[in-house]
């Protein structure tokens, strides 16, 4: 009766070792799970803080873009020479790009030309081998 005795206590020890490791992990696990939800939170309202900050600076913007002063006559004549000045070159660059892609098209095309032509000299050349060769 002794032995089962202490059998039974030493079963009862490992039940309650098992028992104490579950509820360690189970603990240790709702802490993470707690934090991560925290942080989430946390995250959560530094979304919705930022958004609030674009849409105050959004609004800062419109009403500065509204409550512009208007500029001298000599700062607007200067402001409209600059801007044509601007579309001008913008137009001068895209004619001098469209004319390098021409040349460049044209170079390819007389590469390829030139190629094509010493291709042809090489097949007579052996054209001629050949039948001069069945002769």
């Amino acid at each position: 009766m002794d032995l089962n005795f202490t059998t039974m206590q030493i079963f009862l020890l490992i039940i309650l070792a098992i028992i104490f490791i579950i509820i360690v992990v189970v603990v240790s696990n709702w802490k993470k799970v707690n934090d991560s939800n925290t942080s989430i939170k946390l995250l959560e309202k530094e979304i919705e803080l930022k958004k609030m900050a674009m849409v105050e600076k959004d609004l800062d913007s419109k009403r500065l873009i509204e409550n512009q002063l208007p500029l001298p006559k000599e700062q607007q004549e200067r402001l409209s020479e600059l801007r044509k000045s601007t579309s001008d070159i913008m137009g001068d660059v895209g004619y001098l790009h469209s004319e390098i892609n021409e040349r460049l098209s044209l170079l390819e095309a007389k590469t390829e030309h030139q190629k094509l032509l010493k291709m042809l000299n090489e097949l007579e050349k052996k054209e001629k081998q050949l039948l001069k060769n069945k002769k």
